[in-house]
């Protein structure tokens, strides 16, 4: 089969893009589990390193499984090009590293997965890499956040874990205005909900070991953007750094993304008819969930996301006790940090996730003692329904 054709719907492209079939033509993607490659000759060996001819060198930054995950993830995206990592980790540090150098600014959404914030607070600013976090709903921080020296923007959206929703485009647009770049990290949305490259982002990131995988199998993230920036400011980084996911990992990928589109259509489902269930019961004070008309941002959602999210945030009566007792009660949805996976999970963020942020950090993004992030699986959303429903009343 020809992959030339680029209109493709997602199903499609998820199925058949960037497949690179050997001489035995196998159906599913092969698996090269090999360090490096042979040359027929030491001309071509020279030849391949000047880039004269074409083809892999070295695994560490460029595999024939690897590749087919990177270019199955650009079509996805609408991406020109793409580097996989070993973890998402890996994909957010070093699509920020390679784009900032010492004396420049980052300016970042103080709503950040924990590690993300660790990242922009701790370590840019060992290597000289100043660092500003904002309250990213509102664009007015941005611009008076921005300095001389702002090179990068950073944000998540949906955000993790309270699910607040940045105005991309807006971002972006502030962005191009003082010539630097805007990173999005979209693992709550998924390529499917939410198109940041559409948007105006410029470089956009995924932890693949959430929803891409889905199945709680193994890690792996992807950086994704346009073939000058990747040529020019992350080919070194990831050449001589080595954060590169394993071809055994790509080829679990590839077989997570040929089922993505079935899996979060049927978890967003679930996860709106669960958090409107939520939102009537006594025992819980806040719902927050992008596809409710009460989504603190829900005109934004509108604009910028296709469907609302297999993430909810809710907030429990009684706090971090009560909290507590609703997790042990659950007899489907498993304790666990984890997310976008194909079994329910549930987690307590300012225990596990965030738990070193200060008091006053976590209160500023929402997150109390109560707080509780329910990742939304696959399971028949009535079984889920009646769990979540016993689980609250053994929790009273």
């Amino acid at each position: 089969m020809s992959n030339k054709k680029r209109n493709w719907k997602p199903q499609t492209a998820l199925v058949h893009s960037g497949t690179l079939r050997s001489g035995f033509g196998e159906t599913s993607e092969a698996m090269y589990l090999t360090q490096g490659y042979v040359y027929q000759t030491a001309q071509a060996a020279e030849a391949r390193f000047k880039g004269e001819e074409p083809g892999f060198i070295y695994s560490r930054y460029a595999n024939p499984t690897v590749d087919m995950f990177e270019k199955r993830m650009c079509a996805l995206e609408g991406a020109e090009d793409a580097r996989a990592t070993a973890s998402g980790m890996a994909a957010v540090t070093a699509a920020l590293l390679c784009s900032v150098k010492a004396g420049d600014h980052i300016v970042a959404a103080r709503a950040l997965f924990g590690s993300c914030r660790w990242v922009v607070e701790t370590l840019a600013p060992r290597y000289g890499i100043e660092a500003t976090l904002v309250d990213g709903t509102d664009i007015a921080n941005w611009e008076k956040a921005v300095r001389p020296n702002t090179r990068l923007f950073f944000l998540e959206s949906p955000t993790n874990p309270t699910l607040e929703v940045v105005d991309i485009a807006a971002v972006a647009a502030l962005a191009n205005s003082i010539g630097a770049r805007l990173v999005v990290d979209n693992v709550f949305a998924t390529p499917l909900q939410q198109k940041p490259l559409q948007l105006g982002a410029h470089i956009v990131v995924y932890s693949a070991t959430k929803h891409i995988d889905g199945q709680g199998r193994c890690l792996g993230g992807v950086i994704l953007s346009d073939k000058k920036w990747i040529d020019e400011n992350l080919h070194d980084y990831f050449r001589h750094t080595g954060p590169s996911l394993s071809p055994f990992n790509a080829w679990t990928l590839l077989k997570g993304l040929e089922t993505l589109p079935l899996r979060v259509r049927q978890q967003t489902e679930s996860a709106g008819k669960i958090a409107d269930f939520l939102a009537e019961q006594s025992q819980i004070a806040r719902v927050i969930y992008p596809g409710r008309a009460d989504h603190p941002q829900a005109e934004i959602v509108k604009k910028q996301m296709s469907g609302g999210s297999t993430l909810i945030c809710l907030d429990v009566n009684g706090g971090k006790q009560a909290a507590f007792a609703l997790q042990n009660a659950l007899d489907i949805v498993l304790i666990s940090n984890n997310l976008g996976d194909a079994k329910s999970l549930i987690t307590h963020p300012a225990t596990t996730t965030h738990k070193n942020l200060s008091d006053e950090a976590r209160a500023e993004l929402g997150i109390g003692p109560g707080t509780l992030r329910l990742s939304v699986g696959l399971e028949d959303t009535d079984d889920l329904l009646e769990d979540i429903a016993q689980a609250l009343k053994a929790a009273k």
